[in-house]
């Protein structure tokens, strides 16, 4: 199994690393004019429009070419949260829109969107429905030939910034996998509120909040998909998401593991070198070796979703194994730094960032609990 990188490939994401870490790095506090202007030249340089069709302002790439764009991005830029806001803006809404669109819907949406000039949120988990996704509250009926939508989101990544967003709401009370439908929703539309943005212990460059929707008119050009096909573009979604999104912790990860190891080279303890003591030696190591053995199970898993084999299988271990490698990872990178590890830097960052990885697009147990189901075991519902 060959996972090297063509050479346009590399060639983009070296350009695209450079990039990052020129124009994209974090700000002392977050902002909506500063991220705003981010999220333009980030579009401008292709990094919004990885898997949109060339005909519609993208590039029209794969998984591959796409995770390794933000493994790129990750690598460069020193907000992590800005990426992963990006990540998600690409596969959790451009990536569907592009795939259930029709030619008018990606005529409208998919060009600004891969510019930058607009920013989209997908809008499905609520209160009481995070991971079982068959069970929202949020409904939609038809009214006059409109569709009226009533409910409420919560943990909406890019919800503040948003110009538009992909909700899920049940059209079929009782119906199952058909009783949702996909909608684009306009973030001006009336009766659709934004919350304050969340405080949150990492990936604060991206900005979460809830949503509510008190009697949202969208008329029925703007359903996404087919009525009923809601769960179908949420299962698409979330297979590019947990394939490709995690790329952005490769990237912060590797950029992490060659400044700790610079550090083990020259700080210096009883004379030496403290990479000198085998302890602090070994640790470097196993950063090492959590990261390689994440990076090539996910690129495995984009590889498979490029071939067009949607298991469950590969994209949740992809997603479960990085995250879980973030984490350790930053736990080490502060061990190795002593007191500096738990002062303002990037291990530190690291560790605050990869905390969020355990819990969003599905938490590492549920991941566990979809692997499990697909391989025979588990509990079956």
């Amino acid at each position: 199994m060959n996972l090297d990188l063509d050479a346009e490939t590399t060639q983009m994401c070296e350009v695209v690393t450079a990039f990052a870490r020129h124009k994209l790095a974090a700000p002392p506090d977050f902002g909506t004019r500063d991220f705003r202007q981010r999220w333009r030249a980030a579009g401008a340089q292709g990094v919004l429009g990885t898997t949109v069709p060339d005909g519609f302002g993208g590039l029209g790439g794969g998984a591959v070419t796409a995770a390794a764009v933000m493994e790129a991005l990750g690598y460069g830029c020193s907000d992590a949260g800005f990426a992963f806001s990006a990540a998600a803006h690409v596969f959790a809404c451009l990536t569907p829109i592009a795939e259930f669109g029709t030619e008018e819907q990606k005529r409208r949406w998919l060009p600004p969107l891969a510019a930058g000039e607009l920013v989209a949120a997908h809008a499905v988990t609520e209160p009481d429905a995070g991971s079982d996704a068959l069970r929202l509250s949020t409904r939609a009926v038809r009214e006059d030939g409109d569709w009226v939508l009533s409910g409420a989101k919560c943990f909406i990544t890019n919800a503040p910034v948003a110009d538009v967003f992909v909700v899920q709401a049940v059209t079929a009370p009782g119906g199952g996998y058909f009783g949702l439908t996909s909608f684009l929703v306009e973030a001006g539309a009336p009766g659709l509120s934004v919350g304050p943005r969340h405080a949150k212990v990492g990936l604060r460059g991206s900005p979460t909040a809830d949503v509510h929707l008190d009697g949202v008119r969208v008329p029925p050009g703007h359903v996404l998909g087919s009525e009923g096909g809601g769960a179908s573009v949420f299962a698409y979604a979330m297979r590019w998401e947990r394939t490709c999104l995690p790329a952005v912790y490769l990237g912060v990860m590797r950029r992490v593991w060659e400044q700790t190891r610079e550090y083990a080279r020259e700080r210096r303890q009883f004379g030496v070198p403290i990479g000198d003591f085998q302890a602090v030696a070994h640790r470097v190591v196993d950063m090492l070796a959590r990261l390689e053995q994440a990076r090539l199970m996910l690129f495995r898993a984009a590889r498979r979703l490029d071939a067009g084999q949607a298991d469950e299988v590969a994209p949740a271990l992809a997603k479960l194994v990085v995250s879980e490698a973030a984490v350790a990872l930053g736990l080490d990178a502060v061990q190795v730094r002593g007191a500096l590890g738990i002062l303002d830097g990037e291990a530190e960052t690291l560790l605050r960032d990869a905390l969020p990885a355990r819990v969003f697009s599905g938490t590492s147990d549920i991941q566990r609990n979809n692997i499990a189901r697909a391989l025979g075991l588990g509990a079956r519902h």
